[in-house]
């Protein structure tokens, strides 16, 4: 079955910290762009980070900038997301996809060809 499934969401105190992961089973990352959005309860979706499967290029939005961190293992097949210094802003669902191509600022794909269910993060102040 081909599929991405996030996992790692969770309940944190701000200041605290999760690691998302974004796995792919059924197809490889190839040439993909790997984007997290997340979405919050009345709030638009966003999108927070991108990494280029090609040469590792990454992408944050700035209000995550030097907390968040994105990273592949193509051996796993697997983008992680390091959240650190969560704030009750960053509470919401995360989702993962893949597709062409990562840009500044972190855009939705022209072309989208799998994503997730999305995993919940909450963050209590």
């Amino acid at each position: 079955e081909v599929q991405l499934v996030e996992s790692g969401g969770g309940l944190v105190q701000a200041g605290g910290s999760l690691r998302l992961s974004c796995a792919a089973s059924g197809f490889t990352f190839g040439s993909y762009g790997i984007r997290w959005f997340r979405q919050a309860p009345g709030k638009e979706r966003e999108g927070v980070s991108c990494i280029s499967s090609n040469d590792g290029s990454r992408y944050y939005v700035d209000s995550v900038k030097g907390r968040f961190t994105i990273s592949i293992d193509k051996a796993r097949n697997t983008v992680y997301l390091q959240m650190n210094n969560l704030e009750p802003e960053d509470a919401a669902v995360y989702y993962c996809e893949a597709g062409y191509y990562c840009t500044i600022p972190v855009l939705p794909f022209e072309r989208t060809d799998y994503w997730g269910r999305g995993t919940q993060v909450t963050v209590s102040s």
